[in-house]
């Protein structure tokens, strides 16, 4: 199963119509806030389910902060990142996955891509859709297959 994770989309309809061209081929779409209103505009012009969770800059209570969804037999635990400080480190963001049990965190806040292995948890961040910090536009993409778990960036230009 193929998941796009993006963040920090900032309203930015040019952006979002980029990022639908850069998931047509994916099944599910989490967004992680900022602006998670965007979440609904993505969902007029996707083809799969839309998940999403708020982040900092967000202020509907239709969302909520954090999720835990099971997709494809992984637990995949879904914030924005503001509330465990990832700007500094992901210390208060591994506690919380292995509170919860995850087999792969995702966050935003920060603007800027990562992932990485460790400890058996996968924490991903998509960096952000429309306003980059550390080189271009950028979302996720998850391949779970059985137990193996493929990630890659996508540019957004």
């Amino acid at each position: 199963m193929k998941v796009a994770v993006v963040s920090d989309t900032h309203r930015s309809k040019y952006h979002m119509k980029k990022v639908l061209k850069a998931v047509e081929d994916t099944e599910i779409l989490l967004h992680l806030g900022d602006n998670v209103d965007d979440a609904e505009f993505l969902e007029t012009g996707y083809k799969g389910k839309v998940i999403a969770v708020r982040g900092n800059c967000d202020f509907s209570s239709f969302y909520p902060a954090e999720r835990l969804e099971i997709i494809n037999g992984k637990r995949i635990f879904m914030t924005h990142g503001h509330k465990y400080d990832v700007k500094y480190d992901l210390l208060k963001l591994r506690y919380k996955a292995m509170e919860v049990q995850a087999d792969i965190v995702l966050f935003g806040h920060t603007h800027m891509s990562l992932y990485v292995y460790d400890n058996g948890i996968w924490f991903v961040n998509p960096g952000s859709a429309s306003l980059a910090r550390d080189s271009k536009n950028s979302i996720a993409v998850l391949q779970i297959s059985d137990d193996k778990v493929d990630i890659s960036l996508r540019i957004i230009e």
